[in-house]
């Protein structure tokens, strides 16, 4: 009977211990990941962006693969190295090369919307490449998506900050689809975190091989307290502790509720950027967002 009562007791502190991870969990992927934006302009405005790109994902990926090795996750086999170099090039060389040199010229929380397009990019993909079945409302929340990004392209007036980089940001959000969609019909270790580090490190290598290609790093960039602060950010609690709270809630939680994050995080961005750099936030940005956060939720959910 005492056992029983202790057994009793353990219980209600079990479930309180998971609802505070969950809790934390879900901070990390909604509001980390949304601040990562403000902190890679920050990095990009003194440090060259592949070079700070490559700096943040080698670093990472190291760390992680190097951790989930030593806790004897198994080495990956030679096709699942070149499964996930890759993935790599699609969803970290492609992906955040253009991104970091993006946010040189466009404001974080316009880019942080951009970004957002990723599950309507992928729903098309998904379409074309899967042969999945086009449903009428998923085909009207992705044409609202795209609304939304034109009206968040065009006339900006006297806050112009150009096309080219817009476009780059949105070339890179189809090139990490890609990878995304194509990686459901490869070869890849069991271990989720293995994976992610693995990729990460190949990422990171492609780009800062293509930094020192660009010339970036002759001479050696001069790395300030506060580019180095935003790039330490970046790894730790971007690519690190964000990345392994979306893996643990993937594995406790549906993936459509984690996939959450993706109309959560341009609010936060938005928001930091307007109030602790003054980024201008006018209305047909407010309407863009809109528009393209709506056709999110509704992608999204579309099996809810």
């Amino acid at each position: 009977m005492a056992d029983l009562t202790v057994t009793n007791a353990l219980v209600p502190t079990a479930s309180r211990a998971h609802k505070i991870r969950l809790a934390l969990a879900f901070f990390a992927i909604y509001v980390v990941w949304g601040t990562t934006f403000l902190a890679i302009r920050i990095a990009v405005e003194e440090l060259p962006p592949l070079f700070a790109a490559g700096a943040r994902f080698l670093t990472a990926g190291v760390l992680l693969y190097g951790f989930m090795r030593f806790r004897g996750k198994q080495r990956p086999a030679a096709i699942q190295w070149r499964n996930m170099a890759l993935m790599g090039l699609l969803m970290f060389v492609a992906e955040y090369g253009p991104l970091f040199w993006a946010e040189k010229y466009v404001p974080s929380g316009i880019v942080s919307v951009l970004a957002a397009t990723l599950p309507i990019i992928t729903m098309v993909l998904e379409m074309a490449i899967l042969r999945q079945p086009m449903r009428p409302r998923v085909v009207a929340a992705t044409l609202l998506g795209f609304a939304g990004v034109a009206v968040l392209l065009l006339g900006h007036g006297g806050n112009s900050f150009g096309l080219l980089p817009c476009v780059a940001i949105l070339a890179g959000a189809f090139a990490w689809s890609l990878g995304s969609v194509l990686s459901r019909g490869m070869q890849l270790p069991e271990s989720r975190p293995l994976t992610a580090g693995a990729t990460m490190m190949l990422g990171g290598g492609g780009l800062l091989a293509l930094s020192a290609g660009f010339g970036e790093m002759h001479p050696w960039p001069h790395i300030s307290l506060r580019a180095a602060g935003a790039l330490l950010y970046l790894i730790v609690c971007g690519s690190l502790v964000a990345f392994t709270a979306f893996v643990w809630l993937l594995a406790h939680m549906p993936a459509t509720r984690v996939a959450s994050h993706a109309y959560v995080n341009p609010i936060v961005a938005v928001a930091l950027g307007y109030f602790v750099v003054g980024e201008p936030v006018t209305p047909r940005t407010l309407a863009g967002t809109l528009l393209v956060l709506v056709s999110v939720f509704v992608i999204l959910r579309k099996d809810g």
